[in-house]
């Protein structure tokens, strides 16, 4: 506020030696005196806008090569270095903070790519040029799909649906495999996270190996000792009634087991199927028609069952595996809930999907053992599981097939009021009745 005074004060003095000149001289001679003052301040800022621009255009921007001024060019130039000066600081700790983090996801041993919104590559580590077959130094400001061609990872990068990760196998390291996340942040930037899962996808597929190749050794064996015990069983010498409960104890276990080898071929066959799923019309009307049969025969007449249809649309996809999904709900249902319980099974569009749900008037599930339904198994009642023959396995037989249709499994329940297995397939899985 001081210094605009000042400069208001010279004006006025300014001002006021002129008026006096007119007086004492005359008008023509204070006009001169003032027009040499004005002339004299316009070259002085004129100079001093000459000299700014030179540094703007040519010095390297330094407090230092800031030029030397006077009057109020004097305070401009101050302030001038002090933002020069903050600007340089902030520069050196953005410099630092970058050199840093480039430093902590250069040890990171996952793979990092920072895409641009146009999926250009902007940097990447290490870890990423090993992985991808890319360079830091050639690479940058390449499109990511020129250098990485594999079909899979174009779609995946276009259907920009990113909550799951994609595993690539085809890379130009051979026999590494390697997990692609995408995650979204800024700006429409990305940042790609590569993975080397190989050792984790060999001990996987060992695992898979090992339990199909046991499930196929045993189930011979249990089809032998199967039909020798329903022989024995139908043999009218055995009259003791402690060999008889023995022989139908022992064929209701062989029974089980065959039921559990069973169980784990088709899990087997859903982990290590690398086919997509087969793009034939399912008439979902006719199937859910044939599991009201099979639910009926498996009741017996101990629960009312009905079947609701309020559409024709039918699915694209694989009756088997569908069939084994519906049928799997179905059973559980069956198997849950008390004698004279209800059970629905029902198929209806809603909201341009495609809805299969199961519903029962069973025992209900507590909330907590919901997120764990699908896990290879996981029973919330062992007890119970065993006395009404579940393998364990059915939900996560549910949960491959309906990730191969795209689907998704909800569940609603509540303890001691029952439970609905809502299963939604996409619109695009769906065909007109009419079709």
């Amino acid at each position: 506020m001081s210094d605009i005074w000042q400069r208001l004060s010279n004006i006025l003095f300014l001002v006021f030696i002129t008026a006096l000149l007119w007086i004492i001289f005359g008008a023509v001679k204070a006009l001169i005196f003032f027009s040499v003052i004005m002339l004299w301040v316009v070259f002085h800022h004129i100079r001093h806008l000459v000299l700014l621009e030179r540094w703007l255009q040519l010095s390297d921007h330094s407090p230092a090569s800031i030029p030397a001024g006077s009057g109020a060019w004097d305070e401009v130039y101050a302030h001038l270095a002090r933002y020069v000066r903050q600007h340089s600081q902030s520069q050196e700790m953005l410099s630092i903070a970058l050199k840093r983090m480039q430093s902590v996801t250069s040890a990171m041993p996952d793979g990092i790519v920072i895409l641009d919104m146009n999926d250009r590559i902007e940097w990447c580590n290490p870890v990423a040029e090993e992985h991808l077959g890319i360079s830091l130094a050639l690479d940058v400001g390449q499109q990511i799909t020129y250098l990485v061609r594999q079909i899979p990872f174009v779609e995946y990068l276009t259907a920009r649906q990113y909550s799951s990760p994609l595993i690539l196998k085809q890379t130009r390291l051979q026999g590494l495999i390697i997990s692609l996340q995408l995650v979204p942040y800024g700006y429409n930037q990305k940042l790609l996270i590569s993975r080397d899962i190989t050792r984790f996808e060999k001990i996987e597929t060992m695992r898979r190996d090992f339990i199909a190749n046991v499930s196929h050794e045993l189930r011979t064996p249990l089809t032998v000792i199967s039909g020798f015990l329903e022989t024995l069983s139908a043999d009218d010498n055995v009259n003791s009634s402690f060999n008889k409960r023995a022989l139908a104890l022992m064929t209701e276990q062989t029974t089980r087991m065959q039921r559990l080898i069973e169980d784990l071929l088709i899990l087997s066959r859903l982990e290590n199927e690398q086919n997509k799923v087969s793009e034939k019309i399912v008439n979902v009307v006719s199937l859910a028609q044939d599991l009201l049969q099979d639910a009926e025969s498996l009741s017996a007449g101990r629960h009312q069952i009905k079947l609701t249809v309020a559409s024709q649309d039918q699915l694209l996809g694989s009756e088997e595996e569908l069939r084994s999904a519906f049928g799997n709900l179905v059973s559980n249902a069956i198997r849950y809930t008390p004698d004279g319980g209800e059970i629905i099974i029902s198929w209806e569009k809603r909201h341009d999907q495609g809805l299969f749900f199961v519903q029962d008037s069973g025992i209900g599930i507590e909330p907590e053992h919901i997120p764990r339904l699908t896990e290879r198994f996981y029973r919330i009642d062992n007890s119970r599981s065993r006395e009404t023959g579940g393998t364990g396995l059915g939900l996560a037989i549910v949960k491959h097939v309906l990730n191969r249709h795209e689907a998704r499994l909800e569940v609603i329940s509540k303890v001691g009021k029952g439970s609905r297995f809502n299963i939604w397939f996409p619109a695009k899985r769906l065909v007109s009745g009419n079709a």
